[in-house]
């Protein structure tokens, strides 16, 4: 008996520090996936660097009020995952909500993300941001577009010169 109970102590523990180390935490309902999907949400979730996990309801209610996020345990009914991001705040969100646009079993329900609790409302318009890649990707885009337009510029100059000595 209390094996078991330093064991659970463990998994609490180890709960409480995933939520307290992660930038943010989306809790899913998975209900109804089938185990070749859920299979593959976790293969995409690690793929990004994300981890997925199902833990009891019991425990992790514990661990939510022992890391501050109260908010979580009244989502805690029914068959629950926690999908963790450590880097990207959004990757989780991002992540959860394209898998639940492709399988309709699985619904977002809530998440932490740096700290601040939303429902699944606002995880969805969350999940619209770009990653941070695209975001990036599209700010050094647009810091080369007017160097490239100056270049242009000068080198169509540069050209009508040699025309004009030419002629």
């Amino acid at each position: 008996m209390a094996k078991a109970i330093e064991m659970k102590k463990e998994v609490v523990n180890e709960i409480t520090d995933k939520f307290k180390r992660s930038t943010s935490s989306v809790l899913v309902d998975y209900r109804g996936l089938k185990v070749e999907e859920v299979t593959e949400l976790r293969r995409q979730c690690r793929e990004k660097g994300l981890e997925y996990k199902v833990y009891k309801n019991t425990l992790t209610r514990m661990a939510a009020k022992n890391a501050g996020m109260e908010e979580f345990v009244e989502e805690l009914v029914g068959p629950n995952a926690i999908v963790f991001s450590y880097d990207d705040p959004i990757a989780a969100t991002k992540t959860a909500s394209d898998f639940a646009k492709e399988h309709e079993a699985l619904e977002l329900k809530a998440g932490f993300i740096e700290g601040t609790y939303y429902k699944e409302d606002k995880l969805q318009k969350f999940a619209a941001i770009p990653s941070r890649e695209e975001l990036i990707a599209k700010l050094l885009s647009s810091l080369k577009a007017p160097v490239s337009n100056f270049a242009y510029l000068v080198k169509a100059i540069i050209d009508k010169k040699e025309a004009e000595g030419e002629a």
